[in-house]
């Protein structure tokens, strides 16, 4: 049967009630309030710094208009694999963590769901140390210096997260829109400085430039799915919470229209920063362009608004989940464990030069595995079930999809091998060959499979 409407589950299973199947009346966000979410999402210093990366010796490695697209292009992937990918959980209200059972199982589920959740976890602390950092500051200089603690703004931030994340959807749909207007109008305010006062500096080192359509062009747009590698993989979680009613090519809008607002303009402003200043880092960027004795209190509240809304958007809820189908814990507590384990991610140690090569290489290594899974969950949709799927046997402990399927298994790993083969094009390499190797191991072996079932490789 073809199952496009959600509903619970017929057979009884030991599950939270936050990762049944949504239903049309539960959804909390209407279109502008999930074009605000991935507004506010992208608008973050680490962005920033993605646009000054291009600036090289004081001049851009790619002119305006290759910039621009390199990232029409980035974003154009990322949006269809979003609408590919967001599916499923649109038209049936299953989270992410669910979807995984079609493809891996519910226990082969275990693993590819800690690949997803674990990072997050880390990056939901590192972020929010950042964000100490920057509030820090912000104390630092209204006390005059009599306060400076930063694990106690760390402590202080990770309390306000998780008091936001405890209202799920309902919190991010004002928080990301409050957030989104606050920073946009900050920039807009950078922007015309930047304009007014720099403009030839700009025509000259980025606009004017020769630039490239070589390594920097391709490297950029890989840099860019990078960002959304995670995001984009774990769709489901938030398109369950998107009103019913849009098609895909609308979808696809409101996934492609504010992610183009927010980079395009944060990367701008980074790119025109580091051309006027020679300075990578936006911050000491900022301190030099905008001449104001408040200015660090101003990038530092920018920096902890950044924080919140990358946090509660990319770290808080995906890993709230797997936690969830882990522990079978309610989804308060769900999310309140989650704020904790990134207090003991130990971020302090993580944010140090020293850890600098270690955190490069969990980076790498766990993002050799994103492409190969998101792969695999489109291979397994459109291609062997063409969009059949009965959602009420992924609830089912005892049926088709109990245990873990060991050609999902071996695809992962194999994609992944070869992602970490060609380091510079990682998550690329290990989608293309782990959805091969998905579709190769599933037809030619583990003939008796359960998984086979309703496939087209279906033992007749």
């Amino acid at each position: 049967m073809k199952n496009n409407t959600a509903q619970s589950p017929t057979s009884p299973t030991q599950i939270d009630s936050s990762l049944l199947p949504k239903s049309s009346k539960d959804r909390t966000m209407n279109p502008l309030a999930y074009s605000f979410m991935w507004i506010g999402d992208g608008m973050n210093l680490g962005n920033m710094t993605l646009g000054a990366s291009l600036v090289v010796a004081g001049v851009a490695t790619m002119n305006i208009f290759q910039t621009f697209a390199a990232t029409f292009i980035a974003i154009l992937i990322i949006t269809t694999i979003f609408v590919f990918n967001d599916r499923l959980g649109y038209r049936t209200g299953i989270p992410y963590v669910v979807q995984l059972r079609m493809s891996f199982g519910i226990k082969g589920a275990i693993i590819s769901s800690l690949l997803r959740g674990i990072p997050a976890i880390v990056w939901y602390g590192f972020q929010s140390w950042i964000g100490a950092t920057a509030l820090n500051e912000i104390i630092k200089i209204l006390s005059n210096g009599d306060f400076n603690n930063v694990f106690i703004c760390f402590l202080i931030l990770q309390f306000f997260q998780i008091v936001l994340s405890l209202y799920g959807f309902h919190a991010i749909k004002w928080v990301e829109t409050l957030i989104s207007v606050v920073i946009l109008c900050a920039l807009i305010y950078v922007f015309i400085i930047l304009l007014n006062n720099h403009q030839e500096i700009i025509i000259d080192k980025w606009v004017n430039t020769e630039g490239t359509w070589g390594l920097p062009f391709c490297g950029f747009i890989m840099m860019f799915l990078g960002n959304y590698a995670a995001i984009f993989l774990s769709a489901a979680d938030y398109s369950r919470e998107l009103k019913s009613g849009f098609s895909n090519r609308k979808r696809g809008l409101l996934y492609f229209l504010p992610i183009f607002v927010a980079y395009g303009f944060i990367i701008t402003i980074g790119v025109m920063l580091a051309s006027v200043t020679g300075n990578s880092n936006p911050v000491k960027a900022f301190a030099i362009v905008v001449n104001n004795p408040y200015i660090t209190i101003v990038v530092s509240a920018f920096i902890v608004l950044g924080t919140v809304a990358v946090n509660i958007v990319a770290n808080i809820i995906p890993p709230a989940y797997v936690i969830t189908l882990l522990t079978k814990a309610k989804y308060k507590v769900a999310v309140t464990i989650t704020g904790l384990l990134a207090i003991a991610s130990f971020p302090w140690v993580l944010v140090q030069d020293t850890s600098a090569k270690g955190l490069g290489l969990f980076i790498l290594i766990y993002s050799a595995f994103l492409g190969p899974i998101v792969a695999i969950l489109l291979v397994e949709y459109y291609l062997l079930r063409r969009q059949k799927i009965d959602i009420n046997r992924l609830y089912d402990n005892n049926g088709q999809f109990s245990g873990y399927n060991p050609a999902a298994i071996l695809a992962m790993l194999i994609g992944s091998a070869a992602a970490f083969y060609e380091v510079s094009l990682t998550w690329i390499v290990g989608f293309v060959v782990g959805g091969i190797s998905y579709i190769l191991l599933t037809k030619y072996t583990f003939k008796n499979s359960p998984f086979k079932n309703g496939t087209i490789f279906e033992n007749k």
